[in-house]
C-alpha cells in the first residue's frame, strides 16, 4: 500500500480510471455483440446501423487510448467485415 500523500493519491485517482475504463470496455464489446448478433439473425439493415454505432464507439475509445489505436481500428475492420459477410450470405 502506498505510504506517501501524492501516492496515495495517485492510487485513488487509478481506482477511478479502472472503474470508468471498465465501463467504456463494456459498452464497446455490447455494441459488438449487438452488431454480430443482428447480423447472424439476418437483419442487414438493422446490422449495419448497429455497426455503425459501434464503429462510432470503437474510435472514440481508440482516440481516448481505452484502446491503442491499431487496436481500435483493426476492432473496427473485423467487425465491417464480419457484418458484411454475414448480411451478403444470407441475401445469396
Amino acid at each position: 500500500m502506498a505510504n506517501h500523500k501524492s501516492a496515495i493519491k495517485r492510487h485513488k485517482q487509478s481506482l477511478k480510471r479502472r472503474d470508468h475504463n471498465r465501463g467504456r470496455r463494456s459498452e464497446v464489446r455490447t455494441a459488438i455483440k449487438a452488431a454480430l448478433a443482428a447480423a447472424a439473425e439476418g437483419k442487414s439493415t438493422e446490422a449495419l446501423a448497429l455497426a455503425k454505432q459501434a464503429e462510432s464507439k470503437i474510435s472514440s475509445a481508440g482516440k481516448r487510448y481505452l484502446y491503442h489505436p491499431a487496436n481500435a481500428r483493426r476492432k473496427i475492420s473485423r467487425l465491417i467485415s464480419a457484418v458484411n459477410a454475414k448480411a451478403s450470405a444470407k441475401q445469396a
